[in-house]
């Protein structure tokens, strides 16, 4: 198994990609922490499920948008299980705000999509860093967005919020080498219950694929994998798993052939 001894946080890890890449990473050998905010069920779900199949697995309550609840996440690690090796900076928020309809995207929603998204990631890999530095470093993979690039997204703040997560990427990659590898994924459209896509956005977005379809939860979980475990000579770097329709939009095949 490829993550055999080693520990992993995967916020939001209760539902959607995290739940996937909870899963994958226990399934290699990983002990993991399932964080969730309001997802108990589910979190607790996840964990027997990891459980039943052999794994290792706790669920933790905790707000990445609170630094206070961010440390106690890490400290509970630190204290079962003694070390880290992999974050994963899953933990999102968006609300379906039309780009033109800009009187809609209000303080409320720029500031709980920034706190979540952002500010979260960054209050998990300050918390974290300590702990992964002390036994030789590890791998943090942050969940961003082909919005980041499309700028596209599920509003005008979710795709900055995205954009500036591949920036952070970068700006933590060069501060936390050589002892920690920091990378990110952009997911395109995956079908998930993740800002309340109605289903006709999930067929737009497979007629409009290069593949013929959408990335799946399964796709985006062996892309962290692969940082998570593989990857020992890549840093700094994003990973669009879009089925190729961020770079390939005005090169879609011909469906008629």
């Amino acid at each position: 198994m490829k993550l055999e001894g080693q520990v992993a946080i995967v916020t939001g890890g209760a539902t959607g990609m995290g739940r996937g890449i909870s899963i994958v990473l226990a399934r290699e050998g990983a002990r993991v922490l399932v964080n969730y905010r309001a997802s108990r069920a589910a979190a607790h779900e996840v964990v027997e499920e990891i459980e039943r199949a052999g794994g290792v697995a706790v669920a933790f309550a905790g707000d990445v948008q609170r630094d206070e609840q961010v440390r106690a996440m890490v400290a509970s690690v630190e204290e079962r299980w003694g070390r880290l090796d992999v974050l994963v900076n899953n933990a999102g928020w968006s609300k379906v705000t039309p780009h033109w309809k800009l009187e809609e995207l209000t303080d409320e929603i720029w500031d709980r999509t920034l706190n979540t998204n952002l500010r979260g990631a960054f209050y998990c890999c300050r918390a974290a860093v300590p702990l992964m530095r002390r036994d030789g470093g590890g791998s943090i993979i942050n969940n961003a967005s082909a919005s980041a690039y499309s700028a596209a997204g599920s509003s005008i703040v979710y795709s900055a919020s995205k954009a500036a997560m591949v920036n952070m990427t970068k700006s933590l990659a060069r501060a936390l080498a050589p002892d920690i590898r920091v990378n990110a994924i952009a997911p395109g459209l995956v079908h998930t219950r993740f800002a309340g896509w109605p289903e006709e956005a999930f067929e737009q977005g497979r007629m409009n694929s290069p593949l013929g379809r959408i990335a799946s939860v399964e796709d985006v979980a062996a892309t962290v994998l692969f940082l998570a475990a593989d990857a020992k000579a890549i840093t700094s770097e994003t990973i669009l798993v879009d089925c190729g329709a961020t770079m390939l939009a005005t090169s879609r095949p011909n469906r008629q052939r």
